[in-house]
Parts: structure tokens; sequence; C-alpha cells
């Protein structure tokens, strides 16, 4: 066994508690939103709309939380997957290739079904929308199950999460990114480049916090999306210790309460409104955009996380965590199906509309309502 075992151990239990924690908070977040979208609408979007001044930036509140507030979020996923690449589940090879393929088909087929839903129309582009796992969500239906799931299946779905995290950070610098202006892109190169130089020489965290929010203000003005700058200085984070410092475990240990707990139901308060009255969820019955996000969660991500688990293990490609089995693995890509944040993240970067946005926001909570039940209950009835 390998020395650092017990410590990898206690990180993952604690992140794992963090996210089960979160997944409440973030489910008061969204029936919070709801209830404030349905009550008061006006209210509501008046809220969000507001313009805030800061660091020469005007934005509205609510993209202050999606580009700034959310940079943590992303960041605490950027040191998350370089634990796992550099001392966790993903440094061998062998034991990450089956998660890494049953990822691919959780990614792939939500994003075929999208396609073919609304071919030949302009909702195309937010094929990407029901791509993503919410590990936050799954992970919280999961501790509700307590001992009816083995604790393998909850390591098998976090590996598969940071995959589907590491897929969705890629989809989003690349396509949705509309223009690229070149020098504010360099600049925030350099800026990085410079921070991946120190950062095993300079020990003070206020120097990286300064470099971090210049990075930002670069990224956000090169026309990539700003959380691809949280996401470098993540993986930028030493994983090994440095002069006895445990730099990405205390980051992570100090941050990912703060990104699980406020951010991410703040940026759910501030997204997951959507007005309900008015015959709105007769008319997204009728829309092609909320059935091909709704699918595509649902049987998507069963489809695509089953059958990618199946065909890696039949081509000799790695073997399920010990006492997980193929029923197991059929609960975990239905509760796959659950892609509520970085889903509406996605759907804010596609859409300009506000009504195609609610209806794909209504898509997305139907979605992934549907399959935290259904996947709830085909687990508690797996002993």
């Amino acid at each position: 066994m390998d020395d650092d075992r017990p410590d990898r151990l206690g990180a993952l239990r604690e992140y794992l508690h963090d996210e089960a924690v979160g997944g409440i908070a973030l489910l008061v977040g969204v029936v919070v939103a709801l209830i404030w979208a349905n009550v008061d609408v006006g209210g509501y979007e008046r809220t969000w709309h507001r313009e805030l001044d800061v660091l020469g930036l005007h934005l509205d509140l609510r993209h202050w939380v999606n580009d700034a507030l959310m940079v943590v979020f992303f960041f605490v996923v950027g040191l998350e997957i370089k634990r796992e690449l550099v001392i966790g589940e993903l440094r061998d090879r062998r034991a990450a290739l089956l998660p890494v393929v049953a990822a691919a088909g959780g990614v792939a087929l939500p994003a075929l079904i999208f396609v073919a839903f609304t071919v030949g129309t302009p909702d195309t582009k937010g094929w990407a929308i029901p791509a993503a796992t919410d590990i936050a969500f799954a992970v919280g239906v999961l501790s509700l199950l307590g001992r009816r799931v083995p604790s393998g299946a909850k390591l098998f779905l976090l590996t598969i999460a940071i995959v589907d995290d590491i897929a969705a950070i890629a989809i989003i610098a690349i396509f949705y990114t509309e223009s690229i202006a070149l020098g504010w892109l360099l600049a925030a190169i350099a800026t990085l480049g410079i921070t991946y130089a120190i950062r095993d020489r300079v020990p003070w965290i206020t120097v990286y916090v300064l470099i971090g929010a210049l990075a930002w203000v670069e990224v956000h003005e090169s026309g990539v999306h700003a959380t691809i700058a949280g996401v470098a200085l993540g993986l930028m984070t030493p994983a090994r210790p440095v002069r006895g410092r445990e730099v990405l475990a205390t980051l992570e240990h100090r941050l990912h309460p703060l990104s699980a707990l406020v951010i991410v139901p703040v940026f759910a308060l501030a997204n997951a409104g959507v007005d309900l009255t008015g015959g709105v969820l007769s008319a997204a019955a009728g829309e092609r955009l909320a059935w091909a996000i709704a699918v595509g969660l649902l049987v998507g991500k069963t489809l695509g996380i089953t059958g990618g688990t199946l065909l890696g293990r039949r081509l000799g490609w790695g073997v399920l965590p010990e006492g997980v089995t193929t029923r197991h693995v059929v609960g975990l890509a239905i509760l796959g199906g659950i892609g509520f944040t970085v889903s509406l993240f996605i759907t804010q970067l596609a859409f300009d509309d506000p009504a195609r946005i609610a209806t794909a926001k209504i898509g997305i909570l139907f979605g992934s309502a549907v399959s935290a039940v259904l996947g709830a209950a085909w687990l508690a009835g797996r002993r």
C-alpha cells in the first residue's frame, strides 16, 4: 500500500463530505430562486441585472457571479483535477481508463441526442448543456442512501465527474469563445507563466491572489471565459509538499467549503430562477430545446456512462471498484443525469435570448430532478 494512501483517503472523504453538504445548500439555493422568481418576477430580474463597476469592468450582478465568483469554484475544480492526476485515482492509467471511457460516453451521447433533437435550428449551439454532471447533487443523493451504496461506487462516480469536469472546461474554452483579443491572451499567458515560475519559490499567498486577479482580468478581456483562469491556476498548484508545506491540500481544505456552501448556492440563486406561471411549463413541453436537454441528461447519461463502462470492461481496460456491480453502475449513470451547475453555466454562454434561456432551464430542472429520483430509487433497491 502506498504511504500516502491514508492521507489521500482522508482528503477524499473530506471532499465527498463537503460535496454532500454542498448538494443540500445547492438545493436550498434552487428552491429559493424558484420561489423568488415566481413570487416577484420583476424584482428577481432587476436584482441580478443591477450593474456594478469593479476593477474598471462594467458588469451586472449576475455576470459578476458567473464570471468572477465562479472562478473560485473552477479553481477548486482545477485543484481536485491536479490532485487526482498526481497523487489520486487518475495517476494510475489502468485504474483511470475505465472511468475515463465511461465519462467519455456520458459526454458524447447526451450531446448527440441534443443535436438530434435540435438539428436545423439555432438551438444546436447549446449541444454541451446536457453533457455535464453535477457532482454536488449526485454525491448528495448518494449520501442519503447511506450503506445501501458501497464506498467504491462514490469513488467511481467522483472519478467520472472529475473527467467530466475536464471535458466541460475544454468545451467552454474551445467552443464557447466567440472572439480572441490576442494581446490580452498573450498577457494572460505571460502572467500565468510567471505564476508557474515562482510557485516553488514564493510562499506568500497574497502574491498569488494579486497575480490571480490580474490573470482573471486579462483572460476576461481576451474573450476566453474568465473562469478558465481559475482552472489554470488550480492546475499549476503543486500537488506535492513544497518546503514542507502542503499547498494544494491547504488551499482545497480552505476553499472547497466556501465553494460548495456559498459560491455554488449563490450561483444557483442567481441563475436557477425561472417564471413558471402563465403557461410557461406547457409551452416548454412543446419545445424541442427542453426535451433535447431533458432526454440528453436522463437517457444520454444513463446509456453513455453504462455503455462506456461495459465497453471498457469488455475490452479489458479496467475493473470496477470492490463491491460495485453493473447494477450499481446503471444507478450511478442515472445520477449522472443531474447536470445542474455546469449545465446552467453553459446555458448562459450558449444563449442570449431570455426565452431560450428560460426554456433551457426548465429542461435542466426537469431532467436533473427525474434523474435524481430514478437514480436514488434504483440504487435504494440494490443491496
